[in-house]
């Protein structure tokens, strides 16, 4: 494990937890921003102890909490009169917590503890004593709310959420009002989030639709490309910033840590989330880089002419040297994974015929070497960038998403999530949680361009080729050179025919029916195309 050692470099990382210490009395404390919030050399400080806090179980190295039980833990989450924990531990352990307990698990714990530590249930509750904790109480719903919005899609969350928050409320019009308005928020933002899934599983199957269309008459693709709807790589990399920051906006902070959920060891073998969508806005956003890249393979091997060929290389270069200029580096990546497949670099007549300095610098700044040193270097620049920005456009950081997640799993991988004491390494967490807070800034940006939406439809929509089928239209266009090369075209060829044999076959549904080894080669080679 780590050690930490890090000062308060950022007064409102400090101011933050000292907020604790004000009486509340007329006015609600306000979320402050969390950008740049958790982007701080005082990261995992967490010095505010009080007396009233003092809960045995957890334990500190140079003043920053290493490790604890999961019930101290617990509790150190928990405000009371005289204490609210620091922000950063609150976003740390909600982030964490969800590893060793459920998160609608952790609300009924915490919904217990705010009634029984403060007596909310006892009707006859002291009225200055509920003024004094109401207000923190509301403020850590508030940043788990707007946080972990996504946890309150499970009706138990909502369920406790209404209890507690009912409990403050009474016979109080200011908590009430501040009740009413978090939860506002918090349906506004799940309505929002129900709609960009709709809208996904609309735009999934409009592509569905386009491919099926292109099968039955192959040579409709070829009159529209990319170029035919937009021949400008500027505009074309601000669309896909567009898609990039979208896509970015909708994936919760939580969706990082439940990619990598394990059987927690103290959990009698049961998963905790196996009964909980995982990482669906996450896995949503890796299918768009992988679509993105067989996008730009497919717009390169299409064309009949080594000229236009070419052209479309060199297009897709500008565009990617724009995304590189724009801090766009998921869209950069997928460009160059897509030129670097293999129909695509084994058309040497046509790199021939590109000029291809453009590209060796582009594939410069992304070379895997030295654990991606060019990469890692340039976004660090234009985080920089983005922290002192004045524009939109300058705080703008899309992070080669792939390897993000590569650096987390290695993170969670490479260090226990219990200590041989049984209690939870929360050094570790504290690491995770630093990364995390980084993207959050990051997927906040507004975009700032225009939109357009007939490039942003075609983006989304146009026929992407399978590799096969991509290997099929490259040889089409620069034939096979060994034997090897001979041998695949062959297979891919008879395959072809027989496709479209089945085709022509199954044109009524009664044929497929009747003849059900016609109705398995035809399931089989439509699933190849």
């Amino acid at each position: 494990t780590h050690t930490h050692t890090h000062t308060h470099t950022h007064t409102e990382s400090s101011s933050g937890s000292k907020q604790a210490r004000w009486s509340y009395s007329d006015n609600m404390p306000q979320t402050p921003p969390f950008t740049g919030q958790l982007n701080t050399g005082g990261y995992n400080k967490n010095l505010y102890q009080t007396k009233e806090e003092s809960y045995p179980g957890l334990y500190y190295h140079d003043n920053n909490l290493a490790s604890g039980s999961l019930e101290a833990l617990i509790h150190h989450l928990v405000p009371t009169a005289d204490y609210y924990p620091d922000r950063t531990y609150i976003f740390t352990f909600l982030l964490s917590s969800r590893l060793f307990i459920r998160p609608y698990e952790l609300m009924t714990k915490v919904c217990h503890l705010c009634m029984e530590q403060q007596r909310l249930s006892d009707p006859q509750a002291d009225k200055m004593r509920v003024r004094k904790i109401a207000p923190k109480i509301l403020q850590l719903l508030t940043e788990w709310t707007e946080t972990f919005s996504y946890d309150f899609r499970d009706e138990r969350m909502m369920r406790s959420l209404k209890e507690l928050t009912h409990r403050l409320a009474i016979g109080d019009e200011v908590y009430r009002k501040a009740v009413g308005q978090m939860s506002q928020g918090l349906i506004r933002r799940l309505t929002v989030l129900s709609q960009y899934e709709e809208a996904l599983v609309k735009i999934n199957a409009t592509a569905a639709e386009r491919l099926t269309a292109v099968k039955a008459k192959p040579q409709a693709a070829i009159q529209r490309d990319m170029l035919s709807i937009c021949n400008d790589p500027f505009t074309v990399a601000q669309q896909l910033t567009h898609i990039e920051l979208e896509r970015l906006s909708y994936i919760g902070p939580e969706e990082f840590v439940q990619a990598f959920v394990q059987k927690d060891p103290l959990d009698n073998d049961k998963s905790c989330f196996s009964d909980h969508k995982k990482a669906s806005n996450l896995e949503a956003y890796v299918e768009w880089f992988n679509r993105l890249s067989y996008l730009v393979a497919t717009e390169i091997c299409l064309p009949v002419k080594k000229k236009h060929r070419a052209r479309v290389v060199e297009f897709f270069i500008d565009v990617a040297r724009e995304c590189f200029n724009i801090g766009n580096f998921n869209s950069l990546m997928a460009i160059i994974s897509g030129m670097n497949m293999s129909p695509v670099s084994r058309l040497k007549k046509t790199w021939s015929k590109v000029k291809t300095a453009k590209f060796d610098i582009l594939e410069h700044q992304m070379d895997p070497s030295s654990n991606f040193y060019n990469y890692r270097t340039a976004l660090r620049g234009a985080t920089q960038r983005s922290i002192t920005a004045n524009s939109s456009r300058e705080k703008i950081v899309i992070p080669f998403f792939s390897l993000l997640i590569k650096d987390l799993y290695f993170l969670n991988e490479g260090c226990a999530n219990r200590l041989q004491s049984g209690h939870i390494n929360f050094e570790k967490f504290w690491e995770l949680a630093k990364q995390v807070s980084e993207f959050m800034a990051w997927k906040k940006v507004e975009c700032p361009f225009e939109k357009d939406r007939k490039i942003l439809q075609y983006l989304l929509t146009a026929p992407v080729f399978t590799e096969d089928a991509l290997y099929l239209a490259s040889y089409e266009s620069e034939g096979p050179e060994n034997n090897m090369e001979k041998d695949r075209w062959k297979s891919l060829s008879l395959m072809l025919s027989c496709f479209v044999l089945v085709e022509q076959f199954s044109s009524s549904d009664t044929h497929i029916t009747r003849y059900p080894q016609v109705r398995a080669v035809h399931l089989f080679i439509v699933k190849l195309f």
